[in-house]
């Protein structure tokens, strides 16, 4: 009899533990789970009963707050977004009718204090047990307002995007996407951010063309191609090519961009004049040479084939690669599925997101290394207390370190004397590439890419301008040079 009652005391006390930890796992840890269900109406409509964290940029600008609604004798906590869309492709929104996106979609559980932390998990539980209101987590961003409003001002009237990285740290700087939308609009003004723009067609002004845009290169690509070459040990800065203006494909001549209006031809050159002056036809035989499955096995060192990392959610970021009836195409047999000339300069089907260029340029800047992009800086606690913090962190290598050395010069004489000279910044050394990419019309992709001073990087860009008729020496390389000024002037800031 005593053992039956103590086997009847075990069971109980195992029931009661298992409902105990039922209940904290559903209240604590499965909540962000729960939220992030499209379905979870309850879910949905009772997490605006908690005051929801702060989103704050890196010198403390609020960047997302909340407004209270009283409804039914209820207090709910509802969105508001002070800069509008100035930051609305990062931070994103949070509604009750049409859910999250950005940050607040991928950080909803820091936002309101359903993370797994420890102490976090107890200030919750606690505040349910006393009843009183949840208080979400803060949540800082790394970006610069002044120089994010200095991109977007570089972009007004224009289809397009600006991304700057700290190189050293991964740090994202400026994250700008023409057009925008105010997030204040969502909720009860949705038809209002659909428009059109007339700088390109479909607007779409909810995509962040940063990360989830999808753009052929051109010869911003050159990069990723020349530290193929250089790495492969067939070609040095000092290696000698005759350009004739054109290099021939399949039987068909491929020509120098300038050939277009007329002939373009330079003649005796070295590799590092091929790229200050972006000579097409010295690509097409370079990548003939050392083939489209080099290139690509480059391209996947820098990061390509993969979803760009950040914090942001998962589906509003693309990988870069080659594209082929709109799917990510890795070719089995690149050589008899590529063409390795037009590849070389960044034609052929690859597309690239200004995500991914910016840290191709960063590579460049950092001796070869990238840092893990990232735009959340840390998370705290309503009191103050650090809850998360992220440090700088190797992503990759993407190539030698003497082969970074000669790419910094190579694309220093892009702006001295090069495609680039636009993008000169008085006092301070420059390195860049100019990329113009044929879309098929009339109209272009433009593009440049940098980092600054070129010695000692502070700041990596891409820019990238849909629907130009003009070349991305003459579009993209001055908006490069008023975004990255912005940023070595405040470079004393957070």
């Amino acid at each position: 009899m005593n053992r039956q009652i103590a086997r009847l005391a075990l069971v109980g006390v195992g029931l009661v533990t298992a409902l105990i930890v039922a209940t904290t796992y559903w209240q604590t840890w499965a909540t962000a789970g729960l939220a992030d269900r499209q379905d979870n109406e309850i879910q949905r409509v009772a997490q605006f009963s908690i005051k929801r964290g702060l989103i704050r940029a890196a010198d403390g600008t609020i960047l997302a707050s909340n407004r209270i609604r009283k409804v039914g004798g209820q207090t709910l906590y509802l969105r508001r977004y002070p800069q509008g869309g100035l930051f609305a492709h990062v931070v994103g929104y949070s509604t009750q009718s049409r859910s999250r996106a950005g940050l607040e979609s991928s950080l909803n559980d820091y936002l309101t204090g359903s993370n797994s932390n420890l102490g976090t998990v107890l200030k919750t539980t606690l505040d349910r047990i006393r009843g009183a209101t949840i208080k979400g987590n803060n949540v800082w961003l790394t970006m610069r307002p002044s120089a994010q409003r200095v991109a977007m001002q570089q972009l007004a009237g224009k289809c397009g995007s600006v991304v700057a990285l700290d190189p050293r740290t991964g740090k994202v700087l400026v994250m700008a996407s023409r057009p925008t939308y105010d997030p204040n609009k969502v909720e009860k003004s949705f038809a209002q951010i659909r428009t059109t723009s007339a700088a390109c067609r479909p607007a779409a002004p909810l995509v962040n063309r940063a990360t989830d845009g999808l753009f052929v290169p051109g010869s911003i690509f050159k990069v990723v191609t020349s530290a193929a070459a250089l790495d492969s040990g067939r070609f040095t800065i000092d290696s000698r090519f005759v350009d004739k203006g054109y290099c021939i494909e399949y039987g068909k001549q491929v020509k120098n961009f300038g050939d277009q209006n007329g002939p373009e031809v330079f003649g005796s050159v070295d590799f590092l004049q091929a790229l200050e002056h972006s000579i097409n036809a010295v690509f097409c035989e370079i990548g003939k040479t050392i083939g489209a499955g080099r290139i690509l096995g480059t391209s996947k060192q820098f990061g390509f084939y993969k979803d760009p990392p950040l914090e942001t959610p998962g589906n509003e970021r693309s990988p870069s690669g080659l594209y082929s009836h709109g799917k990510l195409f890795y070719p089995s047999n690149p050589a008899t599925q590529v063409d390795p000339g037009r590849l070389a300069f960044g034609q052929e089907r690859m597309l690239t997101t200004p995500l991914e260029m910016a840290m191709v340029a960063a590579a460049v800047g950092n001796k070869g290394v990238i840092m893990e992009p990232h735009v959340v800086d840390r998370v705290t606690a309503p009191g103050g207390g650090i809850v998360k913090r992220t440090r700088p962190r190797k992503y990759r290598r993407a190539m030698r370190t003497k082969t970074a050395a000669d790419l910094t010069r190579m694309m220093e004489a892009v702006v001295t004397g090069g495609t680039g000279t636009a993008a000169q910044i008085p006092g301070i050394r420059v390195a860049g590439k100019t990329g113009t990419a044929e879309t098929g019309g009339t109209l272009n992709t433009t593009w440049f890419i940098a980092f600054a001073p070129a010695g000692a990087p502070r700041v990596a860009i891409a820019v990238v301008l849909q629907n130009q008729t003009g070349a991305g020496g003459t579009t993209a390389a001055p908006i490069a040079k008023a975004v990255m000024q912005a940023i070595l002037a405040g470079r004393s800031n957070p």
